[in-house]
């Protein structure tokens, strides 16, 4: 996740959430972080499924009732029901983000249409790109979160130059092997998935391995790492270059990882000792690893 990965994002969004008054009172739902901080990064692309199906601005509230068992859209002062009407929109406007290669979406929390879990348009948004990073605004409060919900914007965005070249089943190892530890921090199960999908990348259509490889990729990236996991992938690469160090060098990095397991020090405190020791040993497989990147800072404090 290095500074300069952030420069291709493209990220869908909730138009309000960027200051733009489209609520249904004529007001917005401005959030800094998206709109000051994540902003320099991103080329955004906002929506408002309401605003686009017509309703206007102001517009009388609606809400999600259950209806004979279905969910329905209803206007509260009329009784209007719109469930068809913005199902249908969700549905086209969806299959065209679609090709706009999004690299994820934040929607705007308990929104009738865009509310992950129950919004219509989120329904549809899931339905048409199920592997996309999605999260809404309100969760993004929460440091953890917003740390994985960046990661998960920046590997797709790097899966997505990786896949639009032609690649080859060499290709797809070294990218596979370049994501060892960070899949590891994820989710061990997923990187063994991954692993033996590259490995019959020799005996099969390329071209169907690389797609099923960049969905199970996204997957694994879905699955929130744990201190565990992480101090396990940490311990992986420690003993990778381990007989290179001294004994001193061996406790300092030990010494570094205990401090993380216990709560004591940030990630970056033995991810920093480490790429130390990389540099200066000239590692060249650690060097190409994507868990060793530093962290671009503003996004994620």
């Amino acid at each position: 996740m290095a500074e300069g990965e952030t420069r291709t994002l493209r990220v869908g969004i909730s138009a309000c959430l960027l200051g733009e008054r489209v609520r249904w009172d004529g007001g917005h739902k401005r959030h800094a972080f998206l709109a000051d901080v994540l902003g320099k990064h991103v080329e955004w692309v906002a929506v408002c499924p309401e605003v686009e199906l017509g309703l206007g601005v102001p517009r009388p509230p609606m809400d999600l009732v259950e209806v004979d068992g279905a969910t329905r859209l209803i206007v509260g002062t009329t009784g209007a029901d719109l469930t068809d009407r913005m199902r249908a929109y969700a549905a086209w406007r969806a299959k065209g983000l679609a090709s706009l290669a999004l690299d994820g979406y934040v929607l705007k929390s308990n929104s009738p249409s865009c509310g992950l879990g129950r919004g219509l348009f989120a329904e549809a948004l899931a339905a048409a790109m199920p592997d996309l990073p999605m999260e809404e605004e309100s969760r993004l409060a929460r440091a953890s979160l917003r740390e994985h919900f960046v990661e998960r914007l920046v590997a797709a965005a790097r899966w997505r130059q990786f896949a639009k070249r032609r690649v080859r089943a060499g290709d797809l190892q070294a990218f596979h092997a370049a994501h060892k530890y960070a899949l590891l921090a994820h989710s061990p199960a997923h990187y063994a998935v991954l692993g033996r999908l590259v490995a019959t990348a020799g005996a099969r259509p390329v071209a169907g391995v690389v797609e099923e490889y960049g969905a199970a990729f996204m997957q694994a990236l879905a699955v929130r790492p744990t201190r565990g996991r992480h101090v396990n992938a940490l311990q992986h690469v420690a003993g990778f270059f381990a007989r290179s160090l001294s004994d001193a060098e061996r406790a300092e990095l030990a010494a570094a990882i205990e401090a993380y397991r216990a709560r004591r020090a940030p990630l970056e405190v033995p991810l920093g000792v480490i790429r130390g020791h990389v540099r200066r040993l000239g590692v060249a497989y650690l060097a190409e690893q994507v868990y060793l990147r530093p962290r671009p800072a503003d996004l994620l404090s």
